[in-house]
């Protein structure tokens, strides 16, 4: 079924910092019901990149890097943002030689996905990267980060060992199994 969007008649930035500005929407649904909604916005509108690097057919390249947000050091797969001028493959690459040291020959976009669709406005391109070979570029994280390969076939135990998880990264595996097994 499809359904009208509300109408926005009104959007306030009602906070902003280096990342991400909170907007309030004053919508007006198609039954007439009057809302408003609060939403946190990109600043920079170039979208994000999480890269899925297989050093083989069934080793993925995990970084353990600190989360802020978990106030922990968590294992995941490589993301980062789109520069202005660079397109999610081109992103991929670059975010891949900068936190894991390799550059792909074979770039293939995978799935977009959001998180948490109802009040935040973030969409992440899953790009899965093969036919790695050694290339090191400067990045800016604030110390080097641990590159873990991880067999693909143990997503289970990497879950249940606790340091993973990152829905992104959860899915983005899960989706590059079920690919590998397709194709």
């Amino acid at each position: 079924m499809t359904r009208k969007t509300p109408i926005i008649h009104q959007q306030t930035i009602i906070a902003s910092t280096r990342q991400f500005s909170i907007e309030q929407l004053e919508l007006e649904f198609p039954g007439g019901e009057m809302r408003s909604y609060e939403r946190l916005v990109r600043r920079s509108g170039h979208g994000a990149v999480l890269i899925v690097p297989l050093l083989d057919a069934d080793t993925v390249l995990l970084v353990r890097e600190y989360a802020a947000g978990l106030h922990r050091y968590e294992l995941g797969l490589p993301k980062g943002k789109i520069d202005p001028g660079e397109d999610a493959l081109g992103a991929a690459n670059r975010e891949l030689k900068e936190e894991v040291g390799y550059g792909a020959s074979r770039l293939t976009r995978l799935h977009t996905v959001s998180l948490a669709p109802a009040y935040l406005e973030h969409t992440i391109e899953i790009i899965l990267a093969e036919q790695l070979y050694p290339e090191k570029l400067p990045g800016d994280e604030p110390e080097e980060l641990e590159v873990v390969p991880w067999p693909l076939h143990r997503i289970t135990e990497l879950l249940a060992g606790g340091e993973c998880s990152e829905a992104r990264t959860i899915a983005a595996l899960y989706l590059t199994a079920d690919h590998l097994r397709h194709r």
